[in-house]
């Protein structure tokens, strides 16, 4: 009996050192990603700096190279292809520079997506030890619920609606708020209630059409 117990207590030590060891591994990461996003956040405001610099330069160039110019002289001059020539310059750096600015914003976004998508599991991962759960519903046009509002939803303390997506809108979830065909309903709460729920939401309405009788 002694013996089981050291070895349950090794095993649970065991559980508890390999947990402890995946915690710390991601600390570790989720730092290191946020680090990285505000290094990639520093270079890319060090770009628009450099881009501000350049527009500035070549104001000043363009000022100098034009009041250096005889009044005399007709807008043809050859004096102008020295100016297009600083504009184009000028405007290739800057073209360079944009295109380092869209690399490192696509690299931003990607560790942001990384960090929300850790989130969100951890998130379920809580939610599932207590039974609930985060659900998200379309309400599709056949749907009885089009046209009724929050307040009609039969939930139960436990449910919470967090928020409607309609289009490229995050609306808050309040009581006279009226479901749309196409509207994203994202519920939190009990697992067992939120199935229970889905169904009110994709139901298909009753059609009042009366059947045609033939003559």
């Amino acid at each position: 009996m002694r013996l089981d117990f050291l070895n349950r207590l090794q095993k649970e030590l065991s559980v508890t050192s390999t947990a402890l060891h995946e915690a710390v591994v991601s600390i570790a990461e989720r730092v290191n990603r946020k680090v990285q996003i505000l290094r990639l956040h520093w270079q890319a405001s060090s770009v628009l700096e450099r881009i501000d610099a350049i527009s500035q330069d070549l104001g000043h160039q363009i000022v100098d190279q034009i009041s250096r110019r005889p009044s005399e002289r007709r807008p043809l001059d050859p004096d102008l292809s020295e100016v297009d020539n600083t504009i184009h310059r000028a405007a290739t750096r800057i073209q360079t520079l944009k295109q380092s600015l869209i690399e490192l914003d696509v690299q931003i976004r990607q560790l942001k997506l990384e960090t929300i998508h850790e989130d969100l599991l951890r998130l379920q991962q809580d939610l599932s030890q207590r039974s609930a759960g985060i659900e998200r519903v379309m309400i599709p046009q056949s749907s009885a619920a089009v046209g009724q509002r929050i307040g009609d939803v039969p939930r139960s303390s436990s449910i919470h609606i967090a928020t409607v997506m309609r289009g490229p809108f995050l609306l808050a979830p309040a009581e006279d708020l009226t479901f749309r065909t196409g509207d994203i309903v994202v519920l939190m709460g009990g697992q067992t209630e939120l199935d229970h729920l889905s169904t009110w939401f994709t139901r298909r309405r009753h059609s009042t059409a009366s059947a045609t009788q033939p003559a």
